[in-house]
């Protein structure tokens, strides 16, 4: 799987919402998922998607990569060492691009002055620090969307034809600060044809109640790690955070 793949797999269920990104983005996603073919145009498409493309871009400008290689993707969704380097600054000009696709200025300005001295470029980090929907407005930032935004592993414990049962732990309030809770059993949507051979204890990562990916053990290991580093910097924002 490369970038272009695991990128259209976390992004294709926002566009569908109409979330984020290109009205007619879904069946360039959606080909790029099952036939693994079209990165031209799977690129034109998910650029234009607001939130995601300013961290993918700053990620890669960080190591000499380029945006949809499959190490930026995968530290932006999952989470990988090419995220450990980001500083304060590095930052700052993630949220002036963000400004720059819809991020109201004042907004950007309060976070600016509220960031963590290791800020980092993580989606749960952007989920819990800049807000879901803080860019494009269409989505308001609740503890519940934090959750269903948020890039979530999760156990699947029942297959059917187009859903799974899956297990996994939730986002919580604790003393005021964003934390993990218990697990919950909940059911999500998958495309049959993205997980050949899936099968009952496989993990997966969900992403607004869409099976986005199977994860490998060393997936699901950094997906662990850097959920709770994102959380931990989210939990060290300056005192500015609080609003």
């Amino acid at each position: 799987m490369d970038g272009f793949e695991l990128a259209a797999r976390f992004s294709i269920v926002t566009n569908r919402r109409s979330f984020c990104g290109p009205a007619d983005a879904e069946p360039t996603l959606y080909r790029a998922i099952t036939e693994s073919t079209g990165q031209v145009e799977v690129e034109g498409m998910l650029s234009r998607f607001e939130a995601l493309y300013p961290y993918l871009e700053a990620i890669a400008r960080k190591h000499g990569l380029r945006p949809f290689d499959r190490e930026v993707v995968e530290a932006y969704w999952i989470g990988n060492p090419r995220l450990d380097a980001f500083d304060r600054a590095d930052f700052g000009r993630i949220l002036d691009a963000l400004v720059r696709r819809g991020l109201p200025g004042f907004v950007a300005r309060e976070l600016a002055a509220a960031l963590p001295d290791r800020p980092i470029p993580h989606h749960l980090f952007h989920v819990g620090f800049v807000g879901v929907g803080a860019v494009t407005g269409h989505v308001p930032t609740t503890l519940a969307n934090m959750e269903s935004c948020r890039p979530a592993a999760a156990e699947v414990t029942a297959i059917g034809p187009d859903r799974l049962e899956v297990r996994g732990p939730v986002l919580t309030m604790r003393d005021g600060a964003l934390a993990l809770g218990g697990d919950r059993d909940r059911s999500v949507t998958y495309e049959p044809r993205a997980f050949p051979g899936l099968a009952v204890g496989d993990a997966i990562a969900v992403h607004w109640d869409w099976a986005a990916v199977r994860l490998t053990p060393e997936m699901h290991r950094r997906l662990n790690e850097y959920t709770d580093r994102a959380l931990g910097a989210i939990r060290s924002a300056r005192p500015a955070a609080a609003t």
